[in-house]
């Protein structure tokens, strides 16, 4: 069975075949009140961070094991690697 997950190393959730997953957490995203979430520039910036990082894998983060989307849209979240990464 395929999750979708090996199609691409280094892609984004909405990018990846397993679309039962991202409109999950889309719907986590899109349910949180504008003070929950950061600025969509922030937003993008923090996924780039992401995907230009080696501990990022397929939309997830090695180092914790969330989704990066999750945990870059909330304004106390920071990279678990370490705060200055954003």
């Amino acid at each position: 069975m395929s999750t979708g997950l090996e199609n691409c190393k280094r892609c984004m959730l909405y990018e990846l075949a397993d679309k039962a997953a991202y409109q999950s957490v889309k719907n986590y995203i899109d349910a949180l009140a504008p003070e929950q979430r950061i600025a969509d520039e922030e937003y993008h910036r923090r996924l780039e961070i992401c995907r230009g990082c080696d501990m990022f894998l397929a939309a997830m983060c090695r180092k914790c094991g969330c989704y990066v989307e999750v945990r870059a849209i909330r304004p106390d979240s920071h990279c678990p690697k370490g705060q200055d990464c954003w």
